[in-house]
């Protein structure tokens, strides 16, 4: 579960040029903007990253004309992602430990944008347990996963703007899924549609094994249609074996996507050493889509051959904060 609050160290506080009121602090991976003398480095606070929605309470109040929504903005031309505040804010019988996470004692929750009906469907059940759900983890809080893979031959996709989408055969039945649930097949759900205009059950049975294929849905009615696609399209970023509860490594994921006849994600780089570095890992996201002229969400990083960690699967994400700043 992502910490979208959490006790946390301040690593490094940084002058902003020009600016005499605010400072640049660095805490996790992230960098963000503070009132200069409100921390010292070293500092323990509370960090709230982008993207948590704070409650309507006494602390919280200036968030009103944003909707209560913790956003990337700039800030005197610095990117600053999340907010610090002092441990002050938190009731005063909690046991202050570096790393604890204090997202629902301050009763934040994440923010999730509407999903168009045709898109979130009817549902039929819980998302499999059989099958990991796709989400990704943000590389800014990664660091000891970087300290332990540095140098790890992996591969690069470019993260696309859509909704995410699970097709699995399993025992002879097809099931259809969005990020959270299986769904009911409807004549009006998109996933659903999509489907069977492309064959995915067929092509899912030829592989004589119980499979999931899983990836991106965008196009037309889906997060403001950013590629200009006429209609919709899926591109796959993984294949997944149920029987034995593995991803495929990129050479046979890439072979049964074209075994298949379907399209992979976009591939940026095949043969990336992995660096030890978020700071550069963060503007490697920096850039255009392959797919359109426009500033692309962000990069998703693999080990060419499948890593499993206690947190699972070794796949994470950068985003662009361009991107950030321009959609959100």
């Amino acid at each position: 579960m992502r910490q979208l609050a959490s006790i946390q160290k301040i690593k490094k506080l940084e002058p902003i040029p020009g600016a005499d009121a605010i400072v640049k602090a660095t805490v996790l991976g992230w960098q963000l903007v503070v009132k200069k003398d409100e921390f010292n480095e070293g500092d323990l606070c509370v960090y709230v990253e982008i993207d948590a929605l704070l409650p309507d309470k006494p602390g919280f109040e200036f968030m009103k004309p944003r909707s209560m929504r913790v956003r990337t903005i700039r800030l005197r031309g610095q990117i600053s992602q999340g907010i610090c505040f002092p441990l002050s804010i938190l009731p005063g019988n909690i046991n202050i430990e570096e790393g604890l996470d204090v997202t629902g004692i301050l009763e934040i929750e994440k923010y999730e944008p509407p999903v168009p009906a045709s898109l979130s469907g009817i549902m039929k059940g819980g998302f499999p347990s059989f099958i990991p759900k796709t989400d990704e983890t943000r590389v800014q809080v990664l660091q000891e996963l970087l300290d332990k893979f540095n140098n790890e031959p992996c591969y690069v996709t470019e993260k696309l703007d859509g909704t995410s989408v699970t097709y699995f055969i399993k025992d002879g039945m097809f099931g259809v899924c969005s990020r959270n649930l299986e769904l009911i097949e409807t004549p009006d759900n998109t996933l659903w549609r999509l489907a069977r205009e492309i064959q995915i059950e067929e092509k899912l049975t030829s592989l004589k094994g119980n499979y999931a294929l899983q990836g991106e849905l965008i196009g037309e009615g889906v997060q403001g249609n950013k590629y200009k696609m006429k209609g919709q399209q899926v591109f796959f970023f993984s294949v997944f074996n149920i029987d034995e509860y593995r991803y495929l490594d990129y050479i046979d994921f890439n072979a049964t996507i074209n075994e298949l006849g379907f399209k992979t994600v976009p591939v940026l780089e095949r043969d990336f050493v992995l660096l030890n570095a978020i700071e550069a890992l963060v503007n490697k996201a920096v850039g255009k889509s392959v797919l359109y002229n426009v500033d692309r969400e962000g990069i998703v990083i693999r080990p060419l051959a499948e890593k499993v960690e206690s947190i699972g699967r070794v796949s994470f994400k950068a985003i662009n904060p361009e991107f950030l700043l321009k959609y959100e």
